[in-house]
């Protein structure tokens, strides 16, 4: 059971992660996560002269209509709220124009894994799979493993944090504070790795 003073310890413990996260980020990266659109927050990066691009430029129509990871040039650039979009041709930033909704990633592309445990955090954008129609990105193979080993669970999962406590707040302060206050099925990146081994184990 957690006393009054150890949760105020927490507490503190988490104001002064977020401020360090931020300082250690710096307030580009702060900005360009957190937009003030319906997308806040996502994982995006300045590049300027843009002030947040989503996944460093990874073109979302791709994924959808080529099946495959490609990388946007802004020649072809749509903007969303307060989001620039990047795409490999004129034909792909059309599609999204006509649709932006539909080609969103999920959980504004930071990693579906992360978001299994209400942290938004990682997401490489050639690291991905399509999931009943929709895109999961992910923080690297070994994360994409982890996830697909009960991929409908997570999938609940990552929805429920991302609802319920990511979507519409800042980034860095969800982060830091499920990173103090874990969730219950919380697993460290060794547990993960391992439990990836052991399935790999079974199989014949």
């Amino acid at each position: 059971m957690t006393t009054p003073a150890q949760a105020l310890r927490r507490a503190l413990t988490i104001t002064t992660l977020s401020v360090g996260i931020a300082g250690l980020a710096g307030c580009g990266a702060m900005s360009a996560q957190n937009p003030s659109g319906s997308l806040k927050p996502v994982n995006a990066v300045e590049i300027p002269p843009d002030a947040r691009v989503m996944l460093k430029g990874a073109d979302v129509v791709a994924y959808f209509v080529e099946g495959q990871f490609q990388q946007g040039n802004p020649a072809f650039k749509s903007t969303y709220e307060g989001v620039a979009f990047w795409f490999s041709s004129a034909d792909h930033k059309a599609q999204f124009d006509q649709s932006p909704q539909q080609y969103l990633p999920q959980f504004g592309g930071y990693c579906a894994n992360g978001l299994v445990y209400g942290i938004p955090w990682g997401g490489d954008a050639d690291t991905w799979k399509m999931i009943d129609g929709k895109l999961y990105i992910f923080g690297g193979q070994g994360s994409q493993d982890a996830f697909l080993l009960d991929e409908k669970a997570n999938v609940a999962l990552a929805q429920k944090y991302w609802n319920e406590e990511a979507k519409g707040n800042n980034s860095f302060v969800q982060r830091a504070r499920r990173m103090v206050f874990r969730v219950p099925h919380y697993k460290s990146g060794e547990e993960l790795d391992r439990a990836v081994a052991e399935a790999r184990a079974r199989k014949p």
